[in-house]
């Protein structure tokens, strides 16, 4: 054995080490959340997309707790993504996950964000829709291709939410806006 067997063998069972607590965390998460309702089927009446955006989904976690990523039903998984606006809703075509349908009534807000669950971008990058899964009020961020896209695709479901009829929304309080509320609370 040479000089450098040690601690290259060192080094790689605390590589293992990390990677076998990461796996362990995952599925406490899994574990922890398996009483987080299934995604809605989509519907086959859901009509032709009337609006189709190119992005990635960037996650879903719980509604304002931004670090909470949802993990079951790989929802925690990132992934590029058609958004496809359709009559009844929202269909989130992802590559290599299941599919995500938010009908309009589940819509609870729409707005931008500039980051979610280990994805931060510029002021307002993400658009952020809330909506109910199975009682659970979650957050669901979509980043655009193309930013020239994200006005026309905000404005349409905004258009789309029956919550935001009524009051409209445009952007989501970053970390720091939310802590000092909750603290002033």
């Amino acid at each position: 054995m040479g000089a450098r067997t040690g601690p290259v063998i060192i080094t790689f069972l605390i590589l293992l080490a990390i990677f076998a607590l990461m796996w362990w965390g995952w599925r406490g998460r899994l574990r922890r959340q398996a009483g987080v309702a299934h995604l809605p089927a989509i519907p086959a009446d859901a009509g032709p997309p009337a609006l189709s955006v190119a992005g990635q989904y960037v996650t879903t976690t719980s509604a304002g707790d931004w670090l909470d990523r949802i993990a079951v039903h790989g929802l925690g998984i990132r992934t590029n993504a058609t958004l496809e606006l359709r009559s009844t809703g929202v269909l989130l075509l992802r590559k290599g996950a299941p599919d995500i349908y938010i009908a309009a009534a589940a819509i609870d807000d729409v707005g931008t964000a500039a980051g979610m669950a280990g994805k931060f971008v510029e002021r307002d990058g993400l658009v952020v829709i809330t909506w109910t899964l199975g009682g659970k009020l979650v957050d669901t961020g979509f980043r655009t291709t193309e930013a020239t896209a994200k006005k026309p695709l905000l404005q349409a479901l905004k258009a789309l939410a029956p919550a935001q009829a009524e009051t409209p929304t445009t952007e989501r309080p970053d970390a720091d806006t939310r802590r000092k509320n909750d603290e002033n609370e």
